[in-house]
Order: structure tokens, then C-alpha cells, then sequence
């Protein structure tokens, strides 16, 4: 029998793992089976914004990727799939693709645009939804994909775009005039990709990765920041030194805490996740600059947009190269069977327990 796991679109700490029926195909459609899947904080994030959050400039929101409104939500995650049934010209039975896939053991997508790079999904639901998540790209196709790394994508990948974009915004930005970048939730996959993109620029700010106590040492040791240091040790740095905060969780204490300390020497704040979903965001009255939002796909259809396509994806593809020679050693694949252990690792993820020297892989 397939599964799900159906999360309450008002309460997503109550998830279920449920029967999925096998319905028919329709002409169009494609089944495919997840090979694997990876439960990152990201996914967490996508949890607490499933419903409409203004991130997608309309009144959508993860959970509308896939399932109806008035059922009951599936979380959106990265992975490969093999396709096990078709009805949809261009696409056969064995065709392997990576991309974005509900929490589940199977899923029915409505192929458009097919072929020899992948389709787009063009199920009407999701057709005002950000193109980056409807595309499904081909594992033959994809230039900088390499048997070795393949565990490694469903991980680290779209964190790690993540991280190379908001990069991409510093510089671009003439770095905001800063002369330090604060990263909270240094241990991220998301931040250590941000860590990273920026430590290939030769001139550049410090980079100074925010963390638990505990943390310290084992993020220290792997060399991405400059500095790594601990969250009650913030009012450590220097405060007179121009310093910009990414704040990859939305922890309202620690956001406090680094503009209290700066004030007017802040001179930008971005927030990018809310895996701290349970935090308070304790922003009201804040010092120093306004917290802006951080939306990977908006930057992507930008740099898209400014570039074209073709060196856009160059440019992606020798970072994430260059990345996957260190990842190895930046993160440990754990690898889990099956439906039981999809729900439990996702309860893992939501409650913090998580070990981010782990990259949790489901293989349903």
C-alpha cells in the first residue's frame, strides 16, 4: 500500500502516516515512486508558511503544491523519483528525475513542457506557483550531477542554492557596507552553504557563524566561518564595527539580542527560514535596520532574468562542484526506510532534535 503523511494545515505538529490510494492516471499524468528524500529545517519552514504567507505574491502557500484546499497537507520535499507509470507523451516508465515530491512513497504529477532536460508540472493548482519548484529535471541531464554526489542532492542542494544566492544578494550589494556577517543557525545546511560562497571571494567581509554553546567546537572544526561563537556570547563583538545578520531560523531571542547590541551599526537584517517555528519573533520595536525577507526563488528568477538561463546554471553548477569536494566531510548521510521513519524523522526535524551533522535521507 502507498503512504503519506498528512499534517494538519493548522497544527503541524499533528502529522499522520496515512494509506494513499492508487487512483487512476489521467491522460497526461505520470506516477512516480520516491527513491529518496531528504527531511531538512527547510522543510520545517515550509511547514509553518503551507498556508497563505504572501511569500508567493498571491494567496498560496506550500501546502497548495500538493493537495487540495480542505485537505489535509503534504509537505513538500526534495528528491528522486523514478516513474512507474505513465499516460503522458515524452515521459516513460524508468525515467528517473529529480525534484519536488510530497512526503510520500508515490506521487501523480501532470507533465507539461516535456523533454530532453525534464517537464515542468503543470497541475492547475500549481501553475502560479514559483517555476523553480515545478520543474522536473532528468538525472541524465543534469550537467554537474555525479553518481557520487547522490546522496548528497536531495540534502544539500537546494540549501545550498539557498546559500550561494543570498551570496550572490551580498555582493551584489556592495555588501551592505558591512565589514562582519552574522549567520545564525551557523550549523544549518542552508547557512553553511552561505559560508561557504562567500569564503571563495577574495575581499569580502568576516564571516561569523551564530550558534548553540554546544555547537562551537564541531562547526569551528570544519572551517567554513572566520569565527564561530556561541549565542550568549554576542555581546562579545565588536558593536562599532559596520555588521550585517542573515538569520536562517527566525529566533526572535537571538534577532534581539545581535540589533540590541549593534543598533545603528546594523545595517541590514535578512531573514531567511523559520525552523524556530515555535520561537517568539519578538521584532516589534527592534533597533536598528527593518528585517527584510529572503525569497530564493524570487532571487533565482532575478539572476535568471539578468544572466539568462545557460550562465545561470554554469555558475551554479561549479559552485555546487566545488562544494560536493567538501560536503562529505561537512555532513554524514542517514539513511531511513520507510513510512514509520518518515514520520519520525520529520518529528525529529519539528521538535529540534535533529543532529545537524546528519543529513537525514528517507528512502520510502
Amino acid at each position: 500500500m502507498n503512504w503519506a503523511i498528512d499534517i494538519d494545515r493548522d497544527d503541524v505538529t499533528q502529522a499522520t502516516l496515512a494509506n494513499d490510494p492508487v487512483v487512476a492516471l489521467a491522460e497526461g499524468q505520470v506516477r512516480v515512486h520516491l527513491d529518496s528524500y531528504a527531511m531538512t529545517a527547510n522543510n520545517i519552514t515550509y511547514a509553518v508558511f503551507g498556508k497563505p504567507a504572501g511569500l508567493f505574491g498571491n494567496d498560496q502557500g506550500y501546502w497548495d503544491f500538493f493537495a487540495e484546499r480542505g485537505e489535509p497537507g503534504r509537505l513538500p520535499v526534495w528528491g528522486f523519483a523514478t516513474v512507474t507509470e505513465s499516460g503522458a507523451e515524452g515521459v516513460s516508465v524508468g525515467d528517473r528525475f529529480y525534484g519536488y515530491y510530497p512526503m510520500a512513497s508515490d506521487a501523480v504529477l501532470t507533465v507539461g513542457k516535456p523533454g530532453r532536460g525534464g517537464f515542468t508540472d503543470v497541475t492547475p493548482r500549481r501553475t502560479t506557483l514559483p517555476p523553480i519548484y515545478n520543474n522536473y529535471q532528468r538525472i541524465e541531464a543534469l550537467a554537474d550531477y555525479r553518481a557520487a554526489d547522490h546522496d548528497y542532492w536531495p540534502v544539500f542542494r537546494p540549501l545550498f542554492l539557498t546559500g550561494w544566492l543570498i551570496a550572490d544578494q551580498f555582493e551584489d550589494e556592495g555588501d551592505y557596507g558591512v565589514q562582519q556577517i552574522l549567520i545564525a543557525s551557523a550549523s544549518s545546511k542552508t547557512a553553511i552553504g552561505l559560508g561557504f560562497a562567500l569564503k571563495q571571494r577574495a575581499d569580502r567581509p568576516e564571516t561569523i557563524g551564530l550558534t548553540s554553546a554546544a555547537n562551537v567546537d564541531a562547526l569551528t572544526a570544519q572551517g567554513i566561518y572566520d569565527r564561530v561563537v556561541s549565542y550568549d556570547q554576542i555581546m562579545t563583538l565588536n558593536a562599532t564595527t559596520p555588521a550585517a545578520l542573515v538569520d536562517m531560523a527566525g529566533n526572535g531571542a537571538v534577532t534581539r539580542s545581535v540589533h540590541s547590541h549593534f543598533g545603528s551599526q546594523l545595517q541590514a537584517s535578512i531573514v531567511v527560514g523559520k525552523s524556530h517555528w515555535d520561537a517568539q519573533a519578538d521584532a516589534e520595536g527592534l533597533p536598528g535596520p527593518e528585517r527584510q525577507g529572503f525569497f530564493a526563488p524570487g532571487r533565482s528568477q532575478k539572476r535568471i532574468a539578468d544572466w539568462g538561463p545557460q550562465v545561470f546554471g554554469q555558475k551554479i553548477a561549479e559552485a555546487w562542484l566545488a562544494f560536493m569536494d567538501v560536503a562529505p566531510r561537512l555532513a554524514a548521510i542517514d539513511k531511513r526506510s520507510g513510512g514509520e521513519a518518515a514520520l519520525a524523522a520529520y518529528q525529529e526535524m519539528l521538535s529540534g532534535r535533529a543532529d545537524p551533522q546528519k543529513g537525514i535521507l528517507i528512502t520510502p
